[in-house]
């Protein structure tokens, strides 16, 4: 029987057991955390498997009443095959269309997500998905950044921009005030969650008091990069470059020896600037209800 979800520690275990790629185990407490304190008004849905064995988190899209996701979906490895998880993706879909869905995605609500979408490895999802009769309908990638790597253009790049006069600092309040005025609603509060969590940061070009660009890590997951973003007055500067290392090299110095570039794009950017590859792709479905 599928009933809602309450015990978020319970959540965390399963998780640690169900997510078979090390990098997502090993965040699991963290990312039940992080989906269970979405945006403010944010209608979502927290279910479990009544034995414990599996759980869904689901959302109504922050822009689109219509459109619902399905988050997260786990099951543990030993009863898979067994009908646990397409009972559970029945009950999301028919909670969400309580909700208002008239279709849903199984992928990431953003600005608030785990995944972009289903990693192409969770092979079983991906079976699941097409079984429930999901289409497949935007494809989206990670970048991989090796923090290990030591970029020998990085302090000539710093100091050509502070010739300018532009200073890279850490962010302050005003920060999401100001994304928020160029990017939206969405970039910002993952800046105002970067603030405000440890492991996380976010750090900004100024110039003569304004502010040109913006770079941030550890919004959703501590191990992934982004948003980052440049005024438009300021493209051609460098200073998506400068703020990209700042924000990696703190990574590293906590510990880190790889950060995720979470829906990477440009990925001629990420390549050029710190040698970031192509290496996790996520498959995006979607269902009309």
């Amino acid at each position: 029987m599928i009933v809602d979800l309450d015990d978020l520690s319970s959540a965390a275990d399963l998780l640690t057991r169900a997510l078979d790629l090390p990098e997502d185990a090993a965040e699991a407490g963290m990312l039940a955390g992080r989906l269970a304190a979405p945006p403010a008004g944010r209608p979502v849905t927290r279910l479990t498997a009544d034995d414990g064995t599996g759980l869904v988190f689901a959302s109504i899209n922050d822009a689109d009443p219509r459109l619902g996701h399905v988050e997260l979906l786990a099951v543990r490895p030993e009863v898979r095959r067994r009908g646990v998880g397409a009972a559970l993706l029945r009950a999301a879909e028919e909670r969400l269309a309580d909700l208002g869905a008239e279709r849903v995605r199984l992928g990431g609500n953003p600005p608030c997500y785990a995944w972009p979408g289903i990693d192409v490895r969770y092979t079983p999802a991906v079976c699941l998905a097409r079984r429930a009769g999901y289409r497949l309908t935007d494809t989206a990638w990670n970048m991989t950044a090796d923090l290990t790597l030591r970029s020998a253009e990085a302090a000539r790049d710093e100091a050509r921009l502070e010739a300018t006069g532009v200073k890279v600092l850490p962010a302050g309040g005003d920060t999401p005030d100001w994304v928020r005025s160029i990017w939206g609603d969405g970039w910002a509060w993952e800046v105002e969650q970067s603030l405000d969590r440890g492991g996380a940061g976010c750090y900004v070009a100024v110039r003569d008091g304004e502010i040109l660009g913006f770079a941030a890590y550890g919004a959703n997951r501590p191990s992934w990069f982004g948003p980052m973003g440049t005024a438009p007055a300021a493209e051609g500067l460098g200073v998506g470059r400068v703020l990209l290392r700042r924000c990696l090299a703190d990574q590293r110095a906590g510990g880190l020896t790889t950060a995720q570039i979470g829906w990477a794009g440009p990925i001629g950017f990420y390549s050029k600037a710190v040698a970031a590859r192509l290496e996790r792709i996520f498959w995006i479905y979607t269902k009309a209800l």
